[in-house]
């Protein structure tokens, strides 16, 4: 059996053993392999065996590190909310409203940009019961950036937001049904990149002091 077959590292100590490969760096391995197979192959295709192949390892290296295919979507899927998450965070842009307004281009970037994590995200391209457990608290943080955004726009006395939360759920609600009818193909004006940032000028408008 190889080296890699069964997670060891091609170094060498002093003493001439080998050294295993870090669980966390495996873990790493395993969510790289499977958000390449779940973009050449699609939802459908996400497999532990399609994985282990993609990581170069046996297929039970999956079932001890992650569990199997249900700990494998849920890695992407928290990788998938935490990357969202970096996206909406909180730009430099010198004017806070427009801050806010870039929060939410960024948000349909992200969405178009990866639409192989868009899916299993929020569109139950993999079925599951629910988001739950580590899942749930990755998922609520992506949330969290939007309603900090609301809070420090709110705070400087650009928008009036009594209710942060509220507001953000309003924001999100109106950009997420934009860009899933998007990407479902259903914006039925001659440019979809026009009416989204109209919207986003819209709902600044409304919540504009």
């Amino acid at each position: 059996m190889s080296e890699k077959m069964v997670g060891m590292n091609p170094a060498s100590t002093s003493a001439g053993r080998r050294t295993r490969t870090p669980s966390a760096a495996v873990g790493r391995e395993l969510v790289a392999a499977a958000e390449a197979v779940l973009v050449r192959d699609g939802p459908g295709g996400l497999t532990v065996r399609a994985v282990a192949a993609q990581a170069g390892i046996a297929p039970m290296g999956v079932y001890n590190r992650l569990g199997g295919k249900d700990g494998l979507v849920d890695a992407l899927l928290i990788t998938g909310f935490d990357r969202l998450r970096a996206a909406i965070a909180s730009g430099d842009e010198p004017d806070l409203l427009e801050r806010l307004r870039a929060c939410g281009l960024r948000y349909r970037d992200f969405a178009l940009g990866n639409r192989h994590f868009y899916a299993i995200m929020f569109e139950g391209a993999i079925p599951r019961e629910s988001n739950a457990g580590e899942v749930a608290v990755h998922a609520a943080a992506a949330f969290d950036q939007l309603v900090q955004n609301v809070e420090m726009v709110a705070a400087a006395g650009r928008i009036l937001a009594p209710d942060p939360r509220e507001v953000a759920q309003q924001i999100w609600s109106s950009v997420h049904g934009a860009v899933a009818l998007e990407m479902k193909g259903l914006v039925l004006t001659p440019d979809p990149d026009t009416t989204y940032r109209a919207l986003l000028d819209t709902l600044l408008r409304g919540l504009a002091v």
